[in-house]
């Protein structure tokens, strides 16, 4: 499926978001090696990274489709996205 360059901005942003919650359960929870996890600390960790990495690899292989689909450089599609989606003014 193709996509616009407006929806893989929208799919940056929720991979940024999905990122977000795993430093944010990381900052929160601390390093595990400190201070072991709960069993439920590093089932919700573990989720949250899988739905980042889950996230980040689709929004990566969308960026791909795109630059080949419009005969730009993969390079410059991703940098575009990225500037749109971190810095949209």
């Amino acid at each position: 499926m193709a996509h616009t360059l407006d929806e893989l901005v929208e799919m940056q942003r929720a991979a940024d978001q999905a990122h977000a919650q795993v430093e944010q359960l990381r900052d929160q929870y601390g390093p595990p090696t400190t201070s072991p996890w709960s069993e439920q600390q590093t089932e919700t960790y573990e989720t949250a990274w899988r739905a980042w990495r889950d996230l980040a690899r689709d929004v990566q292989a969308a960026v791909t489709r795109h630059a080949k689909a419009e005969g730009q450089l993969r390079f410059d599609v991703e940098a575009a996205v990225k500037k749109r989606a971190r810095h949209p003014n």
